[in-house]
Protein backbone atom coordinates (compact mmCIF):
# COMPACT_ATOMS: atom_id res chain seq x y z
CA UNK A 1 0.00 0.00 0.00
CA UNK A 2 2.69 2.48 1.01
CA UNK A 3 4.69 1.68 -2.44
CA UNK A 4 1.40 2.08 -4.40
CA UNK A 5 1.26 5.42 -2.64
CA UNK A 6 4.43 6.69 -3.44
CA UNK A 7 3.57 5.85 -6.68
CA UNK A 8 1.12 7.02 -7.27
CA UNK A 9 2.36 10.79 -5.45
CA UNK A 10 5.44 10.75 -8.07
CA UNK A 11 3.35 10.12 -11.15
CA UNK A 12 0.74 13.17 -9.71
CA UNK A 13 3.99 15.36 -9.18
CA UNK A 14 5.42 14.37 -13.24
CA UNK A 15 2.11 15.49 -14.71
CA UNK A 16 1.72 18.36 -12.70
CA UNK A 17 5.06 19.52 -13.44
CA UNK A 18 4.56 19.14 -17.19
CA UNK A 19 1.37 21.02 -17.04
CA UNK A 20 3.67 23.85 -15.50
CA UNK A 21 6.62 23.67 -17.61
CA UNK A 22 4.02 23.57 -20.97
CA UNK A 23 2.20 26.46 -19.48
CA UNK A 24 4.79 28.53 -18.20
CA UNK A 25 7.08 27.66 -21.53
CA UNK A 26 4.38 29.68 -23.83
CA UNK A 27 5.45 33.28 -22.61
CA UNK A 28 4.82 35.65 -25.64
CA UNK A 29 4.72 39.77 -25.68
CA UNK A 30 1.79 41.18 -26.70
CA UNK A 31 2.73 44.81 -28.48
CA UNK A 32 -0.70 46.40 -28.18
CA UNK A 33 -1.49 45.37 -24.34
CA UNK A 34 2.31 45.29 -23.35
CA UNK A 35 1.73 42.19 -21.43
CA UNK A 36 3.86 38.79 -21.38
CA UNK A 37 1.63 36.51 -22.42
CA UNK A 38 0.99 32.97 -22.14
CA UNK A 39 -0.80 31.46 -25.31
CA UNK A 40 -1.15 27.96 -26.25
CA UNK A 41 -2.02 28.49 -29.92
CA UNK A 42 -0.70 30.23 -32.86
CA UNK A 43 -1.82 33.07 -33.94
CA UNK A 44 -2.94 30.86 -37.70
CA UNK A 45 -4.80 28.72 -34.90
CA UNK A 46 -6.56 31.12 -33.81
CA UNK A 47 -7.99 32.11 -36.65
CA UNK A 48 -8.33 29.21 -37.81
CA UNK A 49 -10.36 28.10 -35.04
CA UNK A 50 -12.60 31.54 -35.28
CA UNK A 51 -13.36 30.46 -38.66
CA UNK A 52 -14.20 27.07 -37.92
CA UNK A 53 -16.44 28.12 -34.74
CA UNK A 54 -18.07 31.18 -36.44
CA UNK A 55 -20.84 28.68 -38.20
CA UNK A 56 -22.62 27.29 -35.30
CA UNK A 57 -22.11 30.47 -33.37
CA UNK A 58 -24.60 31.86 -36.32
CA UNK A 59 -26.74 28.68 -36.11
CA UNK A 60 -27.45 29.08 -32.35
CA UNK A 61 -27.99 32.44 -32.83
CA UNK A 62 -30.88 32.31 -34.98
CA UNK A 63 -28.69 32.84 -38.57
CA UNK A 64 -28.01 36.28 -39.62
CA UNK A 65 -29.68 39.17 -39.55
CA UNK A 66 -32.00 39.45 -42.63
CA UNK A 67 -31.50 42.34 -44.91
CA UNK A 68 -28.35 43.93 -45.69
CA UNK A 69 -28.98 47.49 -44.55
CA UNK A 70 -27.51 46.81 -41.11
CA UNK A 71 -25.21 44.65 -41.92
CA UNK A 72 -23.57 47.41 -43.57
CA UNK A 73 -23.50 49.90 -41.48
CA UNK A 74 -21.73 47.17 -38.65
CA UNK A 75 -18.86 46.59 -41.04
CA UNK A 76 -18.42 50.76 -41.80
CA UNK A 77 -18.41 51.21 -37.75
CA UNK A 78 -16.03 47.78 -37.11
CA UNK A 79 -13.89 48.61 -40.38
CA UNK A 80 -13.12 52.49 -38.91
CA UNK A 81 -12.13 51.09 -35.70
CA UNK A 82 -9.79 48.87 -37.23
CA UNK A 83 -8.53 51.16 -39.56
CA UNK A 84 -8.63 54.13 -37.39
CA UNK A 85 -7.01 52.39 -34.11
CA UNK A 86 -3.87 50.02 -33.81
CA UNK A 87 -5.39 46.71 -34.27
CA UNK A 88 -4.78 47.99 -38.37
CA UNK A 89 -1.33 46.96 -37.57
CA UNK A 90 -2.56 43.46 -36.06
CA UNK A 91 -2.80 40.04 -38.26
CA UNK A 92 -6.23 39.10 -36.94
CA UNK A 93 -8.44 38.93 -39.91
CA UNK A 94 -11.57 41.04 -38.66
CA UNK A 95 -15.24 40.34 -39.84
CA UNK A 96 -18.41 41.48 -38.09
CA UNK A 97 -21.72 39.65 -37.80
CA UNK A 98 -25.18 40.62 -37.09
CA UNK A 99 -27.13 37.75 -35.19
CA UNK A 100 -31.16 37.60 -35.50
CA UNK A 101 -31.22 36.88 -32.13
CA UNK A 102 -33.56 39.29 -31.30
CA UNK A 103 -34.21 38.15 -27.34
CA UNK A 104 -30.62 38.13 -26.35
CA UNK A 105 -28.77 41.04 -25.17
CA UNK A 106 -25.24 40.22 -25.66
CA UNK A 107 -21.73 40.38 -28.26
CA UNK A 108 -18.69 38.54 -28.48
CA UNK A 109 -15.64 37.51 -30.33
CA UNK A 110 -14.37 34.31 -31.38
CA UNK A 111 -10.10 33.90 -31.35
CA UNK A 112 -8.52 34.98 -34.52
CA UNK A 113 -11.00 38.68 -35.40
CA UNK A 114 -14.78 36.98 -36.18
CA UNK A 115 -17.29 39.99 -34.18
CA UNK A 116 -20.91 39.22 -33.28
CA UNK A 117 -23.68 41.03 -32.17
CA UNK A 118 -27.21 40.51 -31.51
CA UNK A 119 -30.45 42.04 -32.73
CA UNK A 120 -31.48 42.38 -29.25
CA UNK A 121 -28.20 44.56 -28.40
CA UNK A 122 -28.19 46.43 -31.37
CA UNK A 123 -31.59 47.62 -31.54
CA UNK A 124 -31.18 49.42 -28.14
CA UNK A 125 -28.34 51.70 -29.33
CA UNK A 126 -29.45 54.96 -29.86
CA UNK A 127 -25.81 56.28 -31.45
CA UNK A 128 -23.28 55.45 -33.25
CA UNK A 129 -21.00 55.62 -30.79
CA UNK A 130 -22.58 53.30 -28.85
CA UNK A 131 -22.75 50.47 -31.52
CA UNK A 132 -18.51 51.36 -31.82
CA UNK A 133 -18.28 50.92 -27.91
CA UNK A 134 -19.46 47.05 -28.28
CA UNK A 135 -17.21 45.87 -31.16
CA UNK A 136 -14.67 48.08 -30.08
CA UNK A 137 -14.38 46.14 -26.80
CA UNK A 138 -14.75 43.04 -28.27
CA UNK A 139 -12.29 43.54 -30.85
CA UNK A 140 -9.51 44.21 -27.63
CA UNK A 141 -10.82 40.58 -26.86
CA UNK A 142 -9.51 39.63 -30.02
CA UNK A 143 -5.81 41.72 -29.62
CA UNK A 144 -5.25 40.67 -26.48
CA UNK A 145 -5.72 37.57 -27.16
CA UNK A 146 -7.64 36.77 -24.22
CA UNK A 147 -9.41 33.32 -25.91
CA UNK A 148 -6.13 31.83 -26.44
CA UNK A 149 -4.87 32.72 -22.20
CA UNK A 150 -8.48 31.13 -21.53
CA UNK A 151 -7.40 27.61 -23.18
CA UNK A 152 -4.00 27.78 -22.06
CA UNK A 153 -4.67 28.47 -18.34
CA UNK A 154 -8.21 25.61 -18.91
CA UNK A 155 -5.52 23.59 -20.08
CA UNK A 156 -2.99 24.14 -17.33
CA UNK A 157 -6.09 23.73 -14.76
CA UNK A 158 -7.08 20.28 -16.25
CA UNK A 159 -3.54 19.43 -16.30
CA UNK A 160 -3.46 20.07 -12.32
CA UNK A 161 -6.25 18.58 -11.21
CA UNK A 162 -5.54 15.44 -13.14
CA UNK A 163 -2.42 15.33 -11.06
CA UNK A 164 -4.09 15.95 -7.62
CA UNK A 165 -6.69 12.90 -8.52
CA UNK A 166 -3.06 11.00 -9.90
CA UNK A 167 -1.43 11.63 -6.46
CA UNK A 168 -4.50 11.04 -3.97
CA UNK A 169 -6.51 8.17 -5.97
CA UNK A 170 -9.59 10.58 -4.66
CA UNK A 171 -11.89 11.59 -7.05
CA UNK A 172 -13.75 13.76 -4.38
CA UNK A 173 -9.83 15.83 -4.15
CA UNK A 174 -9.99 16.08 -7.87
CA UNK A 175 -13.59 17.84 -7.53
CA UNK A 176 -12.13 20.35 -5.37
CA UNK A 177 -9.58 21.01 -7.20
CA UNK A 178 -11.62 21.72 -10.20
CA UNK A 179 -13.93 23.53 -8.43
CA UNK A 180 -11.00 25.83 -6.87
CA UNK A 181 -9.65 26.34 -10.66
CA UNK A 182 -12.88 27.74 -12.01
CA UNK A 183 -13.13 30.30 -9.46
CA UNK A 184 -9.37 31.33 -10.83
CA UNK A 185 -10.49 31.27 -14.16
CA UNK A 186 -13.67 33.41 -13.52
CA UNK A 187 -11.18 35.74 -11.97
CA UNK A 188 -9.18 36.23 -15.30
CA UNK A 189 -12.10 36.25 -17.16
CA UNK A 190 -13.56 39.49 -14.95
CA UNK A 191 -10.04 41.01 -15.53
CA UNK A 192 -10.33 40.24 -19.70
CA UNK A 193 -13.40 42.24 -19.30
CA UNK A 194 -12.19 45.31 -17.42
CA UNK A 195 -9.35 45.46 -20.17
CA UNK A 196 -11.11 45.18 -22.99
CA UNK A 197 -13.23 47.83 -21.55
CA UNK A 198 -9.73 50.13 -20.99
CA UNK A 199 -8.36 49.04 -24.23
CA UNK A 200 -11.64 49.82 -25.99
CA UNK A 201 -11.87 53.24 -24.98
CA UNK A 202 -8.35 54.13 -26.26
CA UNK A 203 -9.56 52.31 -29.89
CA UNK A 204 -12.61 54.27 -30.65
CA UNK A 205 -10.72 57.49 -29.65
CA UNK A 206 -8.05 56.84 -32.00
CA UNK A 207 -10.83 56.00 -34.53
CA UNK A 208 -12.73 59.26 -33.45
CA UNK A 209 -15.46 58.00 -31.70
CA UNK A 210 -16.12 59.53 -28.18
CA UNK A 211 -15.86 57.03 -25.42
CA UNK A 212 -17.93 58.01 -23.41
CA UNK A 213 -20.72 56.18 -25.39
CA UNK A 214 -19.04 53.17 -23.65
CA UNK A 215 -21.31 54.40 -20.57
CA UNK A 216 -24.29 54.79 -21.90
CA UNK A 217 -23.69 50.82 -23.25
CA UNK A 218 -23.33 50.05 -19.37
CA UNK A 219 -26.20 51.83 -18.58
CA UNK A 220 -27.75 49.64 -21.08
CA UNK A 221 -26.46 46.22 -20.24
CA UNK A 222 -27.75 47.08 -16.68
CA UNK A 223 -31.00 47.33 -17.68
CA UNK A 224 -31.15 44.50 -19.69
CA UNK A 225 -30.41 42.37 -16.97
CA UNK A 226 -33.02 40.29 -15.27
CA UNK A 227 -33.37 39.62 -11.15
CA UNK A 228 -30.16 40.32 -9.19
CA UNK A 229 -28.12 37.92 -10.99
CA UNK A 230 -25.40 36.19 -9.31
CA UNK A 231 -22.86 37.46 -7.04
CA UNK A 232 -20.12 39.86 -9.10
CA UNK A 233 -17.01 37.18 -7.67
CA UNK A 234 -18.75 34.33 -9.28
CA UNK A 235 -19.33 36.07 -12.45
CA UNK A 236 -17.16 36.25 -15.02
CA UNK A 237 -18.33 39.53 -16.02
CA UNK A 238 -17.89 42.21 -13.87
CA UNK A 239 -21.49 44.07 -12.93
CA UNK A 240 -22.25 46.74 -15.51
CA UNK A 241 -22.70 49.19 -12.67
CA UNK A 242 -18.87 48.63 -11.13
CA UNK A 243 -17.63 48.80 -14.53
CA UNK A 244 -18.77 52.40 -15.30
CA UNK A 245 -15.85 53.75 -12.97
CA UNK A 246 -13.26 51.90 -14.77
CA UNK A 247 -14.54 53.51 -18.39
CA UNK A 248 -14.31 57.19 -16.40
CA UNK A 249 -10.90 56.62 -15.40
CA UNK A 250 -9.29 54.71 -18.62
CA UNK A 251 -10.73 58.01 -20.56
CA UNK A 252 -9.54 60.67 -17.92
CA UNK A 253 -6.03 58.71 -19.05
CA UNK A 254 -6.93 59.30 -22.70
CA UNK A 255 -8.31 62.82 -22.31
CA UNK A 256 -6.48 64.19 -19.17
CA UNK A 257 -7.83 67.45 -20.43
CA UNK A 258 -11.43 66.59 -21.17
CA UNK A 259 -12.90 64.86 -24.46
CA UNK A 260 -12.64 67.42 -27.12
CA UNK A 261 -15.50 68.58 -29.17
CA UNK A 262 -16.32 67.12 -32.87
CA UNK A 263 -15.59 62.90 -32.05
CA UNK A 264 -18.68 60.89 -33.15
CA UNK A 265 -21.44 60.42 -30.41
Amino acid sequence: MMRSGTMRLLMGIMVAIFSLFSYFGSKEYNPVTGENQYISLTPRQEIALGMRAAPEMIRQYGGLYPGQKHQDYIDKVGNRLVRGSAAKDTQWQFGFHLLNDRKTVNAFALPGGQVFITAGLYSRFDTEGQLAAVLGHEITHVIARHSAQRIAKSELTQGLTGAVIVASGDQRAGQVAAVVGQLVNMKYGRDDELQSDQLGVRFMSEAGYDPRAMIKVMQILADSRSGAGPPEFFSTHPNPENRIGKIQQAIQQVFPKGVPEGLTP
